[in-house]
């Protein structure tokens, strides 16, 4: 009987450390740090499709945004921080906030849809955006670029949802090299970075964004292959985001996969784990 007993006890220790290891998960995720997996390929090649990293929630402080989202498609559980924080939506304020920085690369929540979006802060309130013939402009001043030479990758599906890039010198089959251009871009605040350019496109000439007080404008590095502040979001874009509506910020990748899951180990790629971002 006494040793029935010290089964039964062992199993319910185990179960109570289970259940608070999970209790203290869930608060530091919540509290402290997000995790977000990059789905598409709108910040190449600062990250890739298949990158996994953190995003620093106390970078600039509490809103309604920093709560918890639980997303799992295949079971129909979609849960964002309106759920869980819908009550503090509305109000404005951050606890604990400070100012983003131009050049950070932010997580924020869409405006409409609620969904997590990451992309570089380009534009502080008050800032005048324009791109003019593929070249950004910051208060009517051209941004410092120069040659970053070529960026090459393989056509070839990416990541769970297997998409292929767009290439300069396409169309082409898979297996093929896709390449497209690399310029380093310095804006006026010292902060540089890789932007890719694929060629003309619509969105490389552009009307004058104002950013309206206590918003943002977001640009993606991947500049033709990005939904971002440019397009309003009755286009489908982000537009100008809100200060509540930012999550956090992203400082390092932590692991990266090439592949469909990240259980596929022959896809890693070993030499982005624990990479810091520009």
């Amino acid at each position: 009987m006494a040793e029935k007993t010290g089964v039964v006890h062992g199993l319910l220790e185990t179960v109570k450390t289970v259940f608070w290891a999970l209790v203290i998960a869930g608060i530091f995720r919540t509290v402290f740090f997000q995790p977000f997996w990059i789905p598409s390929g709108s910040m190449k090649d600062t990250l890739l499709i298949g990158d996994f990293l953190f995003v620093n929630k106390m970078a600039y402080g509490y809103s309604y945004a920093s709560c918890p989202s639980v997303r799992m498609p295949p079971i129909g559980l979609d849960l964002g921080a309106d759920d869980f924080c819908s009550f503090a939506e509305d109000y404005d304020d951050r606890l604990f906030g400070s100012e983003p920085e131009r050049g950070d690369i932010v997580v924020f929540r869409h405006p409409v849809t609620g969904l997590d979006f990451i992309k570089r802060l380009i534009g502080m309130p008050g800032d005048r955006i324009q791109m003019k013939e593929g070249r950004l402009y910051i208060n009517d001043t051209p941004v410092q670029t120069e040659d970053g030479g070529t960026f090459t990758e393989t056509m070839a599906p990416q990541g769970p949802m297997a998409s292929r890039p767009s290439c300069s010198n396409g169309p082409i089959g898979d297996g093929a090299t896709c390449e497209k251009q690399r310029l380093i871009e310095t804006l006026p605040n010292g902060v540089s970075y890789a932007t890719l350019d694929i060629g003309s496109r619509p969105q490389d000439n552009t009307g004058v964004f104002t950013v309206p007080e206590d918003h943002f404008f977001f640009m993606g590095d991947n500049r033709d292959n990005s939904t971002d502040s440019r397009f309003s979001q009755i286009r489908g874009g982000v537009g100008f985001v809100e200060r509540k509506d930012i999550v956090g910020r992203a400082d390092r990748v932590m692991f990266s996969s090439a592949g469909r899951s990240m259980f596929a180990f022959w896809t890693w790629r070993s030499d982005r784990f624990f990479k810091a971002l520009d």
